[in-house]
């Protein structure tokens, strides 16, 4: 199963964190790894 590293949870933050700052809400963030997906919003990430 696909898993999310470290990085990819601290940029997810950050970029939501500054899109905030000009109103944009992100609604997910997606990681595919060969035929697999994980969603940051499916596993309470967001």
């Amino acid at each position: 199963m696909a898993q999310p590293s470290q990085a990819d949870e601290l940029l997810t933050r950050q970029l939501k964190e500054a899109l905030a700052l000009v109103e944009v809400k992100v609604l997910d963030h997606f990681i595919i790894a060969g035929n697999q997906a994980l969603s940051f919003a499916e596993r309470g990430l967001l």
